[in-house]
């Protein structure tokens, strides 16, 4: 949003005013006008000008927020099917399953589709300290979703309870 529009309409009316000053332009070089070699000037930057702000228009979009759902970090990523996150050691199942759907949004990207897969696995994951200056990495659940369809909702969601169950209960 820019000035409270989306950028898809500035780019709009910023192609009809690169219409205008190629018009312009023509009818400058047509009737030899002092000024066409500005006029070509003023139509390169508008098309540019124009082609950015289409391109911004297309790239820049709001995905959307899953309730209940905490931070995480992304530790491995292939680039295609395979995703790693992280979530704190505190998280609830209901939490893991919003954050599991926020990540499967999040990580959504039509480029992973190319990888000849139909599903992505989102893998998460917690870190436990049994002892000092020991981490053990402890698989939490995953999400499969669709590679389709960035809101895909029959993405399937496995949870591991047993895995919850290592995790330390919160103090009151």
């Amino acid at each position: 949003m820019l000035f409270g529009l989306p950028l898809v309409t500035i780019a709009l009316w910023s192609g009809y005013l690169t219409l205008f000053c190629a018009v312009l332009m023509i009818l400058g070089w047509v009737l030899k006008w002092g000024i066409r070699f500005r006029l070509v000037g003023v139509t390169g930057f508008m098309s540019v000008l124009t082609g950015g702000l289409f391109a911004l228009g297309l790239g820049l979009h709001d995905r959307p927020q899953i309730p209940g759902a905490v931070k995480f970090t992304r530790v491995f990523d292939s680039g295609a099917s395979q995703v790693v996150i992280v979530v704190p050691p505190t998280i609830t199942e209901t939490e893991l399953d919003a954050t599991l759907r926020q990540a499967a949004v999040d990580l959504y990207s039509t480029g992973r589709l190319a990888q000849d897969e139909a599903t992505m696995t989102i893998r998460a994951r917690s870190l436990l300290h049994p002892k000092l200056g020991v981490s053990q990495p402890v698989y939490l659940g995953q999400i499969k979703p669709s590679l389709s369809s960035p809101t895909d909702q029959q993405a399937i969601i496995e949870i591991d309870r047993e895995q919850f169950a290592r995790l330390p209960k919160p103090s009151v």
